[in-house]
C-alpha cells in the first residue's frame, strides 16, 4: 500500500469491451482479485457501447475523486482511456491496462511485475506521455500517446493485418504484401529542409509487439522519446530493418524531447495501434509530456 498505509484511490473502475471473446471470464478473475487484495473497495464495471466510448467513460469518471481506472484492453483500448483522463485537467485519475489486446506493446514494455503486486503496494508512479498536436490551418487537435506515434510502415501494417484478417501465418502474409505495396513519405522540418523516409517511429516504449525491439531504452520516465527512422532506400532494406527488429533489435536510438515538422502528402500515421489517415499540409509536433500519467 501506499508509504502511508492509505489507499491512493476511492475506487476501482473497469472499462472494458463485453463482446470481446472471454471477457465475462476475465472480468469475474479480476473482479476477486480486487475483492481479495482490496476488501472494501467499490469497484465499477462499465463496458463500452462504441468506438470511442471508453474515452468518455473515462473522462467522465476522472472528474470525480480518486479512481483507480483499469483497462481490461490492448493498446487502443488503453489509448482511449488514457486520453479521456488527460481530458480533465488536474485529475487525481490513475490507470493501469489488464492485457486483453492483440499485441499489448505498452504492457510488454513495462517492469515486470504482477497486478497483484501492484495492488497491494499501492505505490502510485508517473510515466511520461507522447503529446501530440495535429495542425491544419487555424485548427489544431491534441492526442496522447501512452506508447509510440509511427508514419509509413506501421501503420500500413496495422491497415493490412486489419484486412488480412488475425493469426500468425496470415499476418505474417499481410506483413509482405504490405511492404510490397509501401510507398515513401516526404516531410518538411521547420527549418525548412525535407526529407523522404519509408519509416518514421517516435517511441516512448522499447518494443513494439508487432514489430520487435525498436530501441533499447528501457525508461518512459525520463522525459524523453527515441527516434526510429528508415530513411527511404526501397524494399530490400525496409525488409531487413523488419528483421533486424525482430531478431536482433535495432540498438540505440537518438532520443529528444521534441519532434516537429509538416506533412509534404497525406501519410497514414499509426498511435498506440489506432490508425488516424494525415492530410497533407499538416503541421505535427510530438513533445514528451513528463510523468503526465499517474499508474500503479
Amino acid at each position: 500500500m501506499a508509504d502511508d498505509g492509505a489507499c491512493p484511490f476511492d475506487r476501482a473502475v473497469v472499462i472494458f469491451n463485453a463482446g470481446r471473446a472471454g471477457m465475462g471470464a476475465r472480468i469475474e478473475a479480476l473482479q476477486r482479485e480486487l475483492a481479495v487484495d482490496l476488501p472494501g473497495l467499490p469497484v465499477d464495471l462499465l463496458p463500452t457501447e462504441y468506438a470511442g466510448h471508453a474515452r468518455a467513460l473515462a473522462r467522465t469518471e476522472a472528474g470525480q475523486g480518486a479512481p483507480l481506472i483499469l483497462s481490461v484492453s490492448g493498446d487502443g483500448g488503453y489509448n482511449d482511456v488514457v486520453n479521456g483522463v488527460m481530458d480533465v485537467p488536474g485529475s487525481k485519475a490513475m490507470c493501469s491496462v489488464i492485457p486483453a489486446g492483440n499485441a499489448n506493446d505498452h504492457f510488454r514494455s513495462l517492469p515486470a511485475r504482477t497486478f497483484t503486486d501492484a495492488l497491494r503496494t499501492g505505490e502510485v508512479r508517473h510515466i511520461d506521455l507522447l503529446r501530440v498536436a495535429f495542425r491544419s490551418g487555424s485548427r489544431e487537435q491534441v492526442q496522447y500517446a501512452h506508447s509510440y506515434v509511427g508514419f509509413g510502415l506501421t501503420p500500413l501494417m496495422a491497415i493490412g493485418i486489419e484486412k488480412g484478417g488475425k493469426g500468425k501465418v496470415v499476418e505474417l502474409i499481410s506483413v509482405a504484401r504490405t511492404l510490397r505495396g509501401l510507398k515513401p513519405f516526404e516531410l518538411v522540418r521547420d527549418d525548412g529542409a525535407t526529407a523522404k523516409f519509408d519509416s518514421l517511429i517516435l517511441a516512448n516504449i522499447s518494443r513494439m509487439a508487432k514489430y520487435g525491439t525498436v530501441s533499447e531504452s528501457h525508461y518512459p520516465d525520463d522525459g524523453r522519446f527515441e527516434v526510429v527512422t528508415l530513411p527511404h532506400a526501397g524494399l530490400m532494406k525496409m525488409a531487413l530493418m523488419t528483421l533486424r527488429a525482430v531478431t536482433l533489435g535495432l540498438g540505440h536510438q537518438p532520443s529528444v524531447t521534441s519532434y516537429a515538422f509538416s506533412t509534404r502528402n497525406a501519410v497514414p500515421c499509426q498511435i498506440d495501434g489506432e490508425v488516424v489517415h494525415i492530410e497533407a499540409g499538416t503541421h505535427v509536433r510530438v513533445e514528451s509530456a513528463m510523468g503526465a500519467l499517474a499508474t500503479i
